[in-house]
């Protein structure tokens, strides 16, 4: 009786514990599964759509050859975290978090995650000699935009596709992650 008596008595510290901990393992395994999701251009099952002949043309023009959407200079992905206090987790893209050119991610994940407005810029002579090099390099003609177009002359409209890379990830977590939580749990109040 000592024995169950004294089990019963650190039950709720090692049942604390063990809840924080398997937390802190769920945040960092689901923080991975966001990375692996970026790299495979699939998160959560879901693969993202794929950049416009534009975007890669304007990549090969700037002597960049990946294809991969969101991840022009690993900014984004490098910056998704995973932070647990208080009996609570973050999994994304932090507030404070910057780019290498100063851009906040926090901005630059929502945009992509959701889309972004329709962007209307005005075209400047070095514009236009730019666009028509981007055509060129997508071997597009002046008719053909591939997503730069505007019924405005002296205008370039563009817009940023919705690319969700989170979402998906954290719906995969709802249906998987109770269970495995739970299991982490029971494993560490065994130890």
């Amino acid at each position: 009786w000592d024995r169950a008596k004294r089990a019963l008595t650190t039950l709720p510290e090692r049942l604390s514990r063990a809840s924080e901990q398997a937390l802190r393992q769920e945040a960092q395994f689901l923080r991975t599964e966001v990375v692996k999701g970026l790299t495979s251009q699939a998160p959560g099952g879901s693969r993202l759509s794929p950049l416009a002949p534009n975007t890669l043309a304007a990549r090969r023009l700037q002597r960049f050859r990946g294809t991969k959407a969101l991840i022009r200079g690993g900014d984004l992905r490098n910056a998704i975290t995973a932070q647990v206090q208080n009996g609570r987790a973050f999994v994304g893209v932090a507030r404070k978090a910057v780019g290498q050119d100063g851009a906040s991610l926090a901005d630059v994940a929502q945009q992509n995650e959701f889309g972004g407005p329709p962007i209307v810029r005005a075209i400047t002579p070095k514009m236009r000699r730019f666009l028509f090099a981007l055509r060129e390099e997508a071997g597009t003609d002046r008719a053909s935009t591939g997503g730069t177009a505007s019924s405005v002359p002296g205008v370039v409209v563009t817009q940023i596709p919705a690319r969700p890379f989170l979402r998906p990830v954290f719906e995969q977590f709802r249906r998987d992650g109770p269970k495995r939580f739970l299991t982490r749990v029971a494993h560490l109040m065994k130890s």
